[in-house]
This record gives structure tokens, C-alpha cells and sequence, in this order.
């Protein structure tokens, strides 16, 4: 976690020193920045800074100055970085923003906890302590597809009511109280396809995706093929956690250039390791000719996932995808 702190009174630069240590000790990495005095930073300028770089902001001082520091920069629950407040005295440490997804109520637990400080956690399904979905997901590592569903969600259990849970997915083995397994209707569903209902919609990135291509295939054909293969899978792109080929493709531009829009791993293995994975797949003599291999696509994703093909190769363009769990 990248954590940037800043603070204005003699009393806050100590405990903001302090805790650069404590958090640096637990494994963050972590930066102080003096906001005292005319030559210190000022806090309009460090939220500025740091807001859309960091994954959490720690103001040491008034709760006021970071709420009117942060203001013009606030934009989702989804994005928005965790943000605190801290008395110069150490006393109480607040959770201002993004205290589910961002992390924040936990930051705050856990600072306390080293300073021997109050936690201040607000959110109503922390103050009641019922399970709150949106922090489940984000320590899971999901994706929420819709995030005005959540406020529905929470609302159910506040008000003691039960939610729907659905997943094809072992994600969740033990419901957490006020949850039940409802796979008609439910309120919530983890899974990789759009759900057939209206729902809070969480997205596991559990699939792998091989390619193959031709070379110096450009990003715009992969990325149509991409596009192809979600359409008729319905499959959320959010869904892949790497993409997989053969190590002839390392270096391939319009490959590399679709990770880097989709922000996902690329991953290469040598011809003699995806020919020795085990299963039915599809070959090509052509294919074998050029990479030693009889097929691309489908070898590298199953090699990736560890798993199973689930959508064998597709082709077209000049570009073969296969999908793996």
C-alpha cells in the first residue's frame, strides 16, 4: 500500500514520523511531507499531488482541512484512494473516504492499534457489524460492476432482512449472517457473466485468456477478436487475470499494446513446455510448423490457469483465442 502523510503543528510532524516508521515496519511504503511553516506543503497542494497517485492520504490535523483539501478531487468509491484524519495528539483516527473499497476503516483500525488511538469508522454496516460486501470484494481482489447496488445490499441487512447470494463459484462457503443461497433472483452475484437479473454484479478475475496471432498483428485486430469472444460468452472483460502465449510472441507489439489497455500480465512459455500439457486440444499443422508447437491458444491457457479449457479456439483475423479456468 502506498500511504502519504502530511501534517502542520510541531506536535503532528513527530506522530507523523512515527507512524512512517510503524507503517514502514508492517510493510507499506510510506512518505512523510512536512506541511508546517511557509516553505511546508500545503495541504491543498498535497491532495492535489497525491490524491490520484496514492492508495491512501493521512492528514495529521483538523478533519476540515483534509474534507476541503480533497473536495475538488473526490470522484468514486471505486477509484478514490482511502483517506484519514489524525489529531496532532494521536488521540483518534478518522476514516474519511473510501472506507470499504479503499481500505480506509481498516487502515484506521490498524493505525490505532499502533498509536493506541481511537478508530472513528462510521459506516453503518461497520457501526452495526454486518458484513459489508463492497470491502469483502476489494480485499478479494473483485471487480463491482455496478456500484449504486451496494446501498441496496446494505440497506437489507440493516434492516434485517436476508440477501440472495448466487455464485458458480466456491467463493464464499460459509455465508456471512443475513446472506442466503438464492441461484433465482439474488440480490448478489459473484461470476464472471453478466447475471440475468437486476443485482449488485461482482466480477472474480478468474479466467485466463491464451492468443495466438500472426506476426506484427496489430493491437485494433486482437483487441476486435477480444471484443468477439466477450460477446458471445458474455463473459466481463474485468473477468481475465493474465493473457498467455508462446514465448515467439514476447516481444509482439500489438500484443503487448492490448495488455497494456486491458492492464494485464503477459505471459510467454517456450514451445516444449506448452507441448507437454496434458489434455485434448486443438491442432494445427501449420501452426506446429511455424512455433513447434501444434497449438498456441489454447496450450498457453490451459499452461496459465493451471485449469481447464472452458472456450476452446476461436479463430479469425489472423488471431486465435482460447479461454481457460
Amino acid at each position: 500500500m502506498r500511504i502519504e502523510i502530511t501534517a502542520y503543528t510541531a506536535d503532528g510532524l513527530a506522530l507523523g514520523e512515527k507512524l512512517r516508521g510503524l507503517l514502514e515496519q508492517a510493510g507499506e511504503t510510506v512518505r512523510f511531507h512536512s506541511g508546517k511553516g511557509p516553505e511546508g506543503m500545503k495541504a491543498r497542494d498535497f491532495a492535489a499531488e497525491y490524491f490520484p497517485k496514492a492508495d491512501a492520504l493521512i492528514f495529521i490535523g483538523a478533519a476540515g482541512i483534509a474534507v476541503r483539501s480533497i473536495a475538488p478531487f473526490v470522484a468514486s468509491k471505486l477509484s478514490d484512494p482511502a483517506v484519514l484524519a489524525l489529531d496532532d495528539q494521536g488521540k483518534f483516527v478518522i476514516s474519511l473516504l473510501s472506507g470499504h473499497v479503499g481500505g480506509a476503516n481498516d487502515l484506521a483500525n490498524r493505525i490505532a492499534g499502533l498509536i493506541g488511538a481511537v478508530p472513528v469508522v462510521t459506516t453503518a454496516t461497520d457501526g452495526h457489524g454486518v458484513f459489508a460486501i463492497d470491502s469483502w470484494a476489494a480485499k478479494q481482489g473483485f471487480f463491482i460492476m455496478n456500484p449504486e447496488k451496494i446501498k441496496a445490499v446494505s440497506g437489507k441487512l440493516l434492516d434485517g432482512k436476508p440477501v440472495g447470494f448466487a455464485s458458480p463459484f466456491p467463493v464464499l462457503e460459509t455465508l456471512p449472517k443475513g446472506f442466503v443461497r438464492a441461484e433465482k433472483n439474488p440480490d448478489v452475484a459473484v461470476d464472471v457473466r453478466c447475471p440475468e437479473t437486476d443485482c449488485l454484479w461482482i466480477v472474480p478475475p478468474f479466467l485466463t485468456l491464451g492468443v495466438g496471432c500472426r506476426k506484427n498483428t496489430p493491437e485494433e485486430a486482437i483487441e476486435a477478436a477480444f471484443q468477439k469472444l466477450l460477446a458471445q460468452t458474455g463473459f466481463s472483460e474485468k473477468a481475465f487475470q493474465k493473457v498467455c502465449s508462446i514465448d515467439l510472441k514476447a516481444e509482439e507489439p500489438g500484443l503487448l499494446a492490448f495488455c497494456k489497455a486491458h492492464n494485464l500480465p503477459f505471459v510467454t512459455y517456450p514451445a516444449q513446455e506448452l507441448s507437454a500439457v496434458e489434455g485434448e486440444f486443438t491442432p494445427s499443422a501449420f501452426v506446429s510448423r511455424v512455433t513447434g508447437v501444434d497449438n498456441v491458444c489454447e496450450r498457453s491457457a490451459a499452461k496459465g490457469s493451471g485449469g481447464r479449457i472452458i472456450v476452446p479456439k476461436q479463430a479469425g483475423n489472423g488471431v486465435t483465442m482460447a479461454v481457460a479456468r
